[in-house]
């Protein structure tokens, strides 16, 4: 260990230039990984905030963005299916905002009922009653520019409707570039003109006694022309939906992989150049009767020591960065375990690249150092 940390000292420059290597490499494949991780998390941020087991959509919808009406008689008939112990509405409409200055823009206008979950951002909820009106509108801290409002409350106009913006929330922010508003089910259906018994999403909360897969295909049977999901299955497919078959998604999801294999070939290239530029150290060792289990390890020691000094220092450099990139994509987000991941395979291929150049440590010639 000693001797491996003297040897990289001993030429810091090129020390440097190792360090520098990996800590682009971990920059890069942890950067790239937030931006993945944040779109998966925002692809199905709503679904996943609500409490409900069982979500029913119309047929074929891929998105939470994307639903359609259902008959009102589906709200029913769920409700009788045995096991079932709650129903909550939810709604989603594309609107046109009127900012208190008279601008206009499209906005993202959902709904829903107080029972749909305690995550979900609802103003009517009985824990905020007597903090909020009923009918009150609430948009994400990030969209308050695109918003204009200055100060809350504020009255505002969706769809040449008076509304009241109350309060900003965290957590909820512009997804496709268009803002998000929060509502209660009733005030949203007036402000996008459904009929009262109209529904868009029914989410169903079952039983703890009944298992929710039993629950599940006795809905598909009694209602074969809608979708019956899981909370966890529609989650998934909305991922699926905005990762694979969308440009967005495909593109982040290719960017994240590109940037992962590229910092795995950075840090193996700079490991292995570093090992080959000291070939005539190790030709030293040898010919002073070093066993190549010794220089093996010392190979070793050292691409490890470069790895985990620039895993450290690309940490240090992603994390403000990070933070900054909220700022203008409020949805990108990086989970305690990413850094991890990235580090994990990075100093593995700093041993891989170890392993494959100490070959030439080993195979040179302990009389090369002579004629050098």
């Amino acid at each position: 260990m000693k001797l491996a940390l003297q040897n990289i000292l001993h030429d810091r420059g090129r020390f440097s230039m190792t360090v520098f290597g990996v800590c682009f490499a971990v920059f890069l494949m942890v950067f790239q990984g937030s931006l993945l991780a944040g779109f998966l998390q925002a692809a199905s941020k709503l679904i996943d905030a609500s409490d409900s087991d069982i979500w029913i959509t119309a047929r074929g919808v891929q998105a939470f963005e994307f639903g359609t009406t259902l008959e009102s008689r589906v709200r029913e008939m769920a409700a009788g299916v045995p096991g079932v112990t709650e129903t909550s509405r939810v709604c989603m409409a594309f609107a046109v905002y009127r900012t208190p200055i008279g601008k206009q823009q499209v906005v993202a206008l959902v709904g829903a009922d107080p029972t749909v979950g305690n995550r979900f951002p609802v103003p009517d909820r009985h824990e905020s009653a007597d903090q909020l009106s009923p009918d009150a509108v609430l948009y994400d801290v990030s969209d308050r520019k695109q918003m204009e409002v200055d100060t809350l409350p504020a009255e505002v106009e969706i769809n040449r409707h008076r509304a009241n913006i109350e309060r900003e929330i965290q957590g909820y922010g512009a997804f496709l570039g268009v803002p998000f508003l929060f509502t209660s089910y009733r005030n949203a259906i007036r402000y996008m003109g459904f009929g009262s018994d109209q529904a868009m999403y029914i989410l169903l909360r079952v039983d703890k006694a009944y298992p929710v897969s039993q629950v599940q295909q006795s809905l598909k049977q009694r209602l074969p022309e809608v979708d019956v999901l899981t909370r966890d299955e529609f989650a998934h497919k909305a991922r699926m939906y905005w990762t694979i078959k969308t440009g967005a998604g495909g593109a982040i999801l290719t960017a994240a992989v590109l940037g992962f294999l590229i910092g795995l070939v950075v840090v193996s290239q700079t490991i292995y150049a570093n090992t080959m530029e000291n070939i005539e150290e190790y030709a030293t060792l040898k010919a002073l009767g070093a066993s190549q289990t010794f220089v093996a390890r010392i190979v070793l020691t050292q691409a490890l020591i470069c790895g985990v000094v620039g895993s450290v220092l690309g940490l240090l450099a992603v994390v403000p960065s990070i933070t900054y990139a909220k700022s203008l994509i409020p949805w990108i987000s990086a989970p305690w375990w990413l850094p991890c991941a990235m580090v994990v395979p990075s100093l593995a291929m700093c041993s891989l690249a170890s392993i494959v150049s100490v070959r030439s440590a080993l195979t040179v010639e302990p009389g090369r150092v002579f004629r050098a």
